[in-house]
Formats: C-alpha cells, structure tokens, sequence
C-alpha cells in the first residue's frame, strides 16, 4: 500500500546577514542554511497495517506524512501511495487517503457537522447510499448523533476528534493517516477512538498510519512500529521485538501462600517486599523468567504470579537516547545508515 524508497527532504532556512558593524541588519542581503528534514528513509506498509510512526519533536515524523499525502514535494527519493506518487499526482491521491491532524480540524467551524459532512460529500462525489451507510455506521460506534447539529466551533476537543476521525473515513479511503488523534483527550475518549480505529481496520482492511506521543496509542493498536529520530529511520519492526531486544531487565511479582523469613533467589533481586507479597527484579540475560519462576517453587508454595514488562516509552527513550546500544543489539534491523 505505501512503498519509500530513500526518501529525503531538505529545507532552505534563510536569514538576513548583519551589516558591517553587526549593529543592524542588511535587508538586502540573505544567506541560508539546508536543514535536512528526512534523511534517506526506507519502508513499505502493507495493505491492512497499523503501522505506529513514532520519533521525538523535530524528528521527521510530520514531514514525511506531508510527503505522504502529496502536501510537501521530496527532495529525493520516492514515494508511492496506493500506486500514486503523491506530489505528482495530488488529486487521484487524495481520493484514496483520509488524514486527521489532532491539532487541526478540517471541518467548517461555523457549520454544524451535517453541514461540514455534506459538504465534503459533494466534494468527493460520494454517492448517497454510501454516504448514508457510512453516517450511520459512524454515528453507532462514535455516538455522533449527540452533537450532529451543533457548530463545530462548539463541540468539545473529544467530540471535534470523533467527527474529524469520522469526516476522514467517509469517502471510503484506502488509507488513514492519523496525526495525535488523541492528544489531550480523557481516558473515556480516547478509549472510544481507539476502538473505533481498530474496528474499522479489521472490517475495512483500511491501512493506518499513526503518529503519536501517547504510547498507549502505540500499545493498543500497533504491532509494528517504525523509529525516527534525527531525520533518520533508527527502527523498522514488531513492538514485541524492539521490548525483547532492548529490555535488559523485568519484573517479577509473587503472592506466596505464608509470609517466608527469607526469600532470595540467585540471580534476582528483592525490590519490594510487604506481607506475602513480593517483587523480584530479574535480567533475561542471566536467568530466564520460566527458570525464575521454577526456582520459586521448589522453595516455596505461590498464589499468583505475574511478569511485568518494561514500559514501552522507557524503550523508547532508549533508542533515541542510547543508538550505539540499539544498533548493537538489533544489528540487521537497523536500516544501514543509522
């Protein structure tokens, strides 16, 4: 569905240069600067995907959705959507994708969300059987009919979300780019957005790519991840693999039948310890949770166990912070310029 091949873009920032004296600036006379927004950066998305694109601010991140969706022009490399080149080929693109900026509505303030939903009806030629089906199927899984009628200047951050999120799907889009959809929501809305997305993927087989801060956007919809950080790929692969690969510790936590005198265990450490209940901090390299968990037994009688993993935006940290570790321990799913 989404092939990039090297893609690369380099913006040209200029600024005046100072006057002889460096007491005023010469209006007349400017110098700029290249900053290299996206450097060679490679994937493929599938059709069906929930790909989460993730990578700090000033990444890259938004620059390549804009390259995406035809909106920024690359500098090198290519790019196609759907069997479009986006930049060249703006209108047959656009037919085919649905994008939401979480900071930006694409809605008409003044009008009503019918008035903006009809607009954009007419503007995709979206036939009415299609556009009835589709209202109706929203407005049962996004309880649309609450703020139907009212202006969307009026509606709530949570409600302005569910329409844009809505308005974006309703001329049957192949793709979804989905930019912070749930930035700033409450726990209710964005659990409701996020059930919508994955519905909707698994019934529709729309492609979504997700760019967020909330990585339990990440969590809840993507099994696949894609890293930038300083305009380059740093990570192409399973959420499950970059928490194996880059967790060198986990926890291990025990409810024991009685409380027990002493409850050490070689290669683990006790980090909590209240009543019968205790926390073990453990590295896989050196003793496996199944071999931790045996060790436990044959000493002592359990209730319940249970293994926490690390938190995804602690592994995330560590590859923007730490690359040598990254790429010593992923290797090959590196891209070869990181």
């Amino acid at each position: 569905m989404i092939e990039v091949d090297n893609l690369s873009k380099t913006f040209k920032v200029y600024h005046h240069r100072k006057g002889f004296f460096g007491s005023f600036v010469n209006l007349f006379s400017r110098k700029h600067r290249n900053v290299q927004a996206v450097d060679r950066v490679s994937f493929t998305v599938a059709r069906g995907e929930i790909v989460g694109y993730l990578g700090p601010n000033g990444a890259g991140k938004s620059t390549t959705i804009k390259m995406l969706t035809g909106i920024l022009v690359p500098s090198s490399g290519h790019v196609t959507v759907n069997g479009y080149i986006p930049h060249r080929q703006r209108k047959e693109n656009a037919k085919h994708i649905g994008v939401v900026f979480g900071q930006r509505s694409h809605l008409w303030f003044d009008l009503p969300v019918q008035e903006s939903f009809e607009l954009l009806q007419r503007i995709y030629r979206i036939p009415q059987a299609q556009y009835r089906q589709n209202v109706e199927m929203f407005d049962e899984l996004l309880n649309l009919g609450d703020f139907f009628q009212t202006p969307v200047r009026q509606l709530s951050l949570g409600q302005r979300m569910r329409a844009d999120i809505a308005a974006a799907l309703l001329h049957n889009p192949d793709v979804l780019f989905l930019d912070e959809p749930t930035i700033g929501l409450d726990v209710v809305a964005k659990a409701r957005i996020r059930q919508f997305i994955q519905q909707i993927n698994a019934e529709r087989q729309v492609t979504v790519v997700l760019t967020t801060h909330d990585l339990d956007d990440v969590e809840r919809l993507c099994k696949r991840v894609i890293l930038i950080d300083n305009a380059r790929l740093r990570f192409d692969g399973e959420l499950t693999t970059l928490r194996r690969l880059l967790s060198t510790e986990r926890l291990l936590s025990v409810d024991y039948a009685e409380v027990y005198p002493d409850v050490s265990i070689p290669n683990a450490h006790v980090v909590y310890q209240e009543d019968a209940r205790v926390q073990y901090r453990f590295s896989p390299e050196e003793i496996s949770a199944a071999d931790l968990i045996g060790a436990i037994l044959k000493k002592f009688r359990i209730v319940d166990v249970s293994i926490q993993e690390p938190d995804i935006e602690d592994l995330i940290k560590t590859v923007y912070e730490d690359n040598l570790t990254l790429e010593r321990k992923l290797g090959e799913s590196l891209s070869p310029d990181a």
